[in-house]
């Protein structure tokens, strides 16, 4: 059975993937996308009944920036603004 931290790491790791991933997406080769997405798919399929509710819904919605500020122990929902 893998660990909850295991999972959460490489959750962040594959989201930290996607983000680069995205950003070169007009790169060639192009990034593999839908493979990332695959995997995060399985990745959340994996998180145990007691993982945060909050984690689930971004993960869940595909809300794949507010779920890595969430692993990064940042506040998903604060606004962008340094104020």
């Amino acid at each position: 059975m893998t660990d909850t931290t295991d999972i959460n790491q490489a959750l962040l790791d594959t989201l930290l993937e996607l983000e680069t991933a995205v950003a070169n997406v007009n790169a060639d080769p192009k990034p593999d996308l839908l493979g990332l997405f695959g995997r995060l798919d399985e990745l959340t399929a994996q998180l145990p009944k007691d993982t945060p509710r909050d984690l689930l819904h971004y993960l869940h919605k595909k809300s794949f920036q507010k779920a890595r500020l969430y692993l990064q122990g940042a506040d998903p929902e604060a606004g962008s603004c340094a104020h």
